[in-house]
């Protein structure tokens, strides 16, 4: 079949039903994740002023999935997907309400706002392989580079709407309503999700005993491992996610302290930076196409390390939204193309485990990357952990661009 590429690249996916509902839901969802996170580090640093709260937060919010991810990667294998994000995005919508709740009521502490997210991030640990595994159900094989795009797309548009959303709802009603938008938003989601027709989205291990989920994570982890491209992508993730990604959980702690823009500054920047993801979303979606994605993730190293230190080295705020922009664009070109990438690589049978190693690899690195820059930030400034991270993916680049070929014959092929 010939390939299709451009905008009629994203037509055809979006011209598939289910995907279509599947996609509806995800904008809401996005941008109501979005407004509540942004409220979350927002409140976090109103009460505490602390960049290592700030990173405690991350913590909470991501690292779950380091835990979590293995089983729930291979109970994704073994049950029906569409449920298991109906029931997940409902308990999502629930720790929401007890946010704003405790928030209505004023009686709001940093380790009750801790526990609730960590709440949070249990929950999207269960939902993250389901919701990664299901894409590849709701659209035909060659529309799927193109519906990853599109899923990059409405994720990275919400990093930059959901932020100026949550940004007008604090500065206007109070932070409280933030958390009301997020719970409202999951329910939305599910109602999508309702109106999706598909035979059970199981893979062939979905009748195999339970005793045997032990041995079939740890025939992810080895699957995973000795695949040539896979193994390598999950490097690359690995780094980018510990010494690029934690930047966005110190943007409360920029804004106020380097830039002394407040809540207002704090959302622009982080709307910025979602307006550059939203372009390289963009970018790779209309491609429609695997071929050459290796050699572009690789660029997106270098281009996200240097669009870095050019915001941690300078105290102009105008400057800043430029690098800010451009560390948008990178990081969705990386994280787009590696997870198209590996994707296309995988076994079927191995979907949902190798998906939930990404995931639990790209929520749980930024938490321990965003732990180590807000405890760094305590003693040495927000400026000095981000230029380190920076330096550190300079070597990345240099370690990735000596294997690029190689990696992309593993990854690209059918």
């Amino acid at each position: 079949m010939a390939t299709i590429s451009g905008l009629p690249a994203l037509a055809a996916a979006l011209r598939e039903p289910n995907y279509r509902l599947f996609s509806i839901g995800n904008v809401l969802s996005h941008n109501g994740t979005w407004a509540q996170r942004t409220a979350v580090l927002w409140f976090t640093w109103q009460m505490t002023e602390s960049g290592l709260w700030l990173g405690l937060m991350a913590v909470a919010d991501l690292l779950p999935v380091v835990f979590i991810g293995p089983v729930a990667g291979a109970i994704a294998d073994r049950v029906n997907l569409l449920k298991m994000m109906k029931v997940t995005q409902v308990l999502a919508a629930l720790q929401s309400v007890l946010l704003a709740a405790f928030t209505f009521l004023d009686v709001m502490t940093p380790e009750l706002l801790f526990a609730l997210v960590l709440v949070h991030g249990i929950v999207l640990s269960f939902n993250q392989p389901a919701r990664l595994a299901m894409v590849p159900h709701l659209i035909r094989r060659e529309n799927l580079s193109a519906a990853i795009g599109i899923n990059s797309m409405i994720f990275n548009s919400a990093r930059a709407t959901g932020p100026m959303i949550g940004g007008l709802l604090i500065d206007g009603w109070g932070i409280a309503f933030a958390f009301v938008f997020n719970a409202l938003s999951y329910l939305w989601f599910v109602g999508s999700l309702a109106l999706i027709r598909i035979a059970d989205p199981r893979s062939g291990k979905a009748r195999t005993p339970v005793r045997e989920v032990p041995h079939e994570i740890a025939d992810g982890f080895r699957y995973a491992a000795r695949h040539a491209g896979i193994a390598r992508m999950l490097v690359v993730l690995t780094v980018v996610s510990v010494c690029a990604r934690p930047y966005m959980e110190l943007l409360s702690g920029f804004a106020d302290e380097v830039f002394g823009r407040g809540v207002e500054g704090y959302s622009l920047m982080v709307s910025v930076t979602g307006v550059g993801a939203m372009v390289g979303g963009f970018w790779l979606a209309q491609r429609g196409q695997v071929t050459g994605l290796t050699a572009r993730v690789v660029m997106a190293i270098l281009l996200l390390s240097l669009s870095l230190i050019g915001f941690a080295a300078t105290n102009l705020f105008g400057f800043a939204m430029v690098c800010l922009f451009v560390t948008g664009f990178a990081v969705i070109v990386i994280g787009v193309g590696e997870q198209t990438l590996l994707q296309n690589a995988v076994d079927p049978a191995m979907r949902g485990r190798v998906m939930s190693l990404y995931g639990m690899i790209g929520r749980g690195a930024p938490a321990i990357g965003a732990l180590a820059m807000g405890a760094l930030a305590e003693g040495f400034g927000f400026q000095a952990p981000v230029l380190v991270g920076a330096a550190m993916l300079l070597g990345l680049w240099w370690w990735a661009s000596h294997r690029r070929d190689a990696m992309a014959k593993a990854l690209e092929g059918e």
